[in-house]
């Protein structure tokens, strides 16, 4: 299975808010949208889905697991719940949103019950999310890297999470960027102001393009029509090998999501 390159993210949105931004997005042409048990939005996202008039067969949907969910008797029937709010039969792509915290849960029993939960249909793929080097050779040792679809990490100009990409790299396993706008705060940054401004592009479109051709999905996610549809024009901008060079120098390790008791020990 192929990750698509673009699509729209809903985590913080809710209820009128993210069925708004969810058809806005399927009306302007986005076809994959990712959502998570955590973000207590799936059935709101299942509702913008099925009002968009948009075909299912159309659609990539993500979702993910939530850490009390992990263990083997739990992972199949949270993962119906999921489906029924999202009124599908089956998602295109599963997640394991965190690794389970201290280990209490083994990588390797998740990974098995979602290969288990894709064998019985509920989903068609299946990869992780927040995972270390350490932590991807761990579900790589447990079902086989061709079952990973992705590692859906952290992953903007200031945090390039250089060590987690080049063992995904190694390993073959694909690489989606989350937070690539860093909370907003690349988006006045002034060397990719410059950059912007060099192409007669947004500093948003700059930093999608960035993550693209360095080869990762994306799944930014607005409120704003203007927003979603200016942000699908990145797929068309083209930077230089100057231009990645100097986003290059960016980063900083500045990493802006690390639960405490939740996020593991990260590969520095």
């Amino acid at each position: 299975m192929t990750i698509p390159a673009f699509g729209l993210g809903t985590f913080r949105l809710q209820d009128d808010v993210v069925i708004a931004s969810v058809k806005n997005a399927l009306d302007l042409g986005y076809r994959a949208i990712d959502t998570a048990q955590i973000y207590g939005n799936e059935a709101a996202v299942g509702q913008a889905i099925a009002e968009s008039g948009v075909a299912r067969e159309e659609l990539f949907i993500t979702t993910k697991i939530w850490i009390e969910n992990l263990t083997a008797e739990a992972l199949a029937p949270s993962l119906k719940e999921s489906l029924a709010k999202l009124r599908t039969d089956y998602v295109d792509l599963t997640l394991i949103h965190w690794p389970s915290p201290g280990a209490a849960v083994p990588v390797a029993e998740t990974m098995q019950a979602l290969v288990a939960a894709k064998q019985a249909g509920l989903t068609r793929a299946i990869g992780i999310s927040n995972f270390t080097t350490e932590l991807m050779q761990q579900a790589i040792d447990a079902v086989g890297v061709a079952e990973i679809a992705t590692n859906q990490i952290e992953l903007h100009p200031y945090l390039q999470n250089r060590k987690v990409v080049a063992f995904a790299r190694q390993n073959g396993i694909p690489v989606t960027s989350y937070m690539t706008l860093a909370y907003g705060k690349a988006l006045t940054d002034g060397v990719i102001q410059v950059i912007a401004d060099k192409h007669q592009a947004t500093t948003a479109q700059v930093i999608l393009a960035w993550a693209m051709q360095s080869g990762y999905a994306v799944i930014p996610s607005s409120t704003k029509r203007t927003n979603l549809a200016s942000n699908l024009l990145a797929q068309s901008l083209k930077l230089d090998e100057a231009d990645m060079t100097k986003i290059a120098t960016l980063d900083s390790n500045d990493r802006l999501v690390s639960p405490e008791g939740l996020a593991p020990a990260w590969d520095r």
